[in-house]
């Protein structure tokens, strides 16, 4: 499994392209492990919310919406630096595979700090007609 990998700092209300397109999208990608981390962990309060999207976002917000056909995954981190209490979870829903660019989104909702994020990403060679129907499927969407 050939596995590439991605990672950036986003500001709040911030969004990353990340480039994957290809001329014939004859490689297909799927998420594999999606992690993230607040810029200033057990320094001040933080509640972060990071989702990673096949289009870009014109509205950047902490609304999850399981049903957006849109949505390829979504991470969220709390942390309470006065309790010490830091709770994480993420989803990533990982039988989607797409061969176009995609977009992380970045909210905090507990006040205005950064926060960390790292993909993976499985690489999928594709043939002629897997790349045509990954390809129309994903325009379609957007």
């Amino acid at each position: 499994m050939v596995v590439k990998t991605y990672r950036g700092l986003l500001a709040d209300g911030g969004q990353d392209r990340i480039r994957l397109q290809t001329i014939k999208g004859k490689v297909g990608y799927r998420i594999v492990k999606f992690e993230i981390l607040g810029a200033a962990p057990g320094v001040s309060p933080m509640e972060h919310i990071v989702k990673i999207f096949k289009s870009a976002q014109t509205t950047i917000d902490a609304l999850v919406n399981f049903t957006d056909s849109d949505l390829l995954g979504v991470a969220y981190i709390q942390d309470e630096n006065d309790t010490h209490l830091v709770s994480s979870l993420d989803v990533i829903f990982d039988r989607e595979i797409f061969n176009q660019d995609i977009f992380v989104t970045h909210v905090d909702t507990d006040g205005s700090l950064s926060c960390n994020y790292y993909i993976e990403l499985e690489v999928i060679p594709l043939d002629d007609a897997g790349a045509q129907y990954t390809t129309l499927k994903d325009l379609r969407q957007t």
